[in-house]
């Protein structure tokens, strides 16, 4: 298995030849951005566990989200510089194999972080959250809080983007099928047949995406109740639209990620319950895998039951539903990033 994701030009430079040592474990971190909150707490992760096992590691990003081609790139520096182990969050999830193969056949171990590469076996092992049972927790929680309502729904649905498979899908589908939906093909969203669907739209993730994706959906239909979003970003963009139309006390916002602003946004009222991932973790038990297999060849094993390394979730709200597990937004806050 094996897995990847872009790293900067800036980091490039970062420790040349006294990073790699011959003697010295050495380890790269290639994240999609450099200044999302969830990658930027993936490098304190990785960071920190390497100081700890003293480990050399060199951080790489994509000038973008989507940036594959800087990605590829740092791999072939990781590889020019004789890294252990790549810790990848890949942009392309299938163009990047040929790269990461190439970082195999020179002897490391690649491993992606919360989303596996296409497919999941090109990467030697995947640490991640389960995006679909995040999104099944939410759905779980917005169908117990609606109650005999659910029945009633009318549901908007603000993804990321129209790459199909992806983590986006993965809580889209998890959301349905905790709601209740038949999701049909679950390595796609848009083949339901439920009248309480109103639609898709995609919001890059990023809060004017959430905002545009909302005023789409509630022009096909102003009765919406329910909103999954992609993640808080898209949550908060969506609330704004609707707080827009006086109707943000009447629609009922989930969503998955777990950043601090977004675990406060439920203490606020803009979003009513989110599935808590844990980025931090992701990064550490990714670089104490690197170090095994610098000592002996260990490959990481998946969680049982699953085909990845399951880093954990939580559901985040202070309005708790009778059959669904969650912790408060107290807690939500201590374990939060961002």
């Amino acid at each position: 298995m094996r897995y990847t994701t872009a790293l900067t030009a800036v980091a490039l430079a970062v420790s040349g030849s006294a990073a790699m040592a011959q003697d010295q474990t050495t380890a790269c971190l290639i994240t999609k951005t450099d200044t999302n909150p969830f990658f930027v707490k993936m490098r304190e992760g990785a960071q920190q566990k390497a100081d700890e096992l003293g480990i050399e590691l060199m951080n790489f990003a994509g000038q973008y989200d989507g940036d594959h081609e800087t990605q590829a790139q740092a791999i072939e520096t990781c590889i020019a510089a004789g890294a252990d182990g790549i810790l990848l969050l890949a942009s392309d999830t299938s163009s990047i194999v040929s790269s990461v193969e190439q970082a195999q056949e020179a002897g490391a171990i690649v491993i992606a972080l919360d989303t596996p590469l296409s497919p999941a076996d090109a990467a030697d092992a995947t640490f991640a959250t389960d995006n679909f049972r995040a999104g099944e927790l939410i759905g779980q929680w917005a169908a117990g809080k609606l109650g005999d309502e659910a029945e009633n729904a009318r549901i908007a649905f603000l993804d990321l983007n129209v790459s199909q498979p992806t983590v986006g899908v993965l809580r889209d589908q998890g959301f349905m099928q905790g709601f209740g939906i038949d999701i049909k093909d679950p390595a796609r969203y848009g083949d339901e047949d439920d009248p309480r669907i109103v639609g898709h739209d995609v919001t890059q993730g990023n809060e004017e995406g959430g905002r545009r994706a909302m005023e789409n959906l509630l022009a096909q239909d102003p009765s919406i109740n329910v909103v999954y979003t992609i993640n808080e970003p898209a949550a908060a963009g969506a609330y704004e639209a609707l707080d827009a139309l006086g109707r943000a006390e009447d629609v009922l916002i989930v969503s998955v990620d777990g950043g601090c602003p977004g675990v406060q946004n439920i203490r606020d009222g803009v979003i009513g319950a989110t599935a808590q991932q844990y980025p931090l973790d992701m990064a550490a038990l990714g670089i104490e895998a690197i170090h095994q297999y610098a000592q002996d060849g260990t490959l990481p094993q998946p969680t049982e039951g699953k085909e990845f390394f399951d880093t954990g979730v939580e559901l985040v709200t202070d309005e708790p539903v009778e059959g669904v597990a969650s912790i408060s937004v107290d807690e939500g806050l201590e374990r939060c990033w961002g």
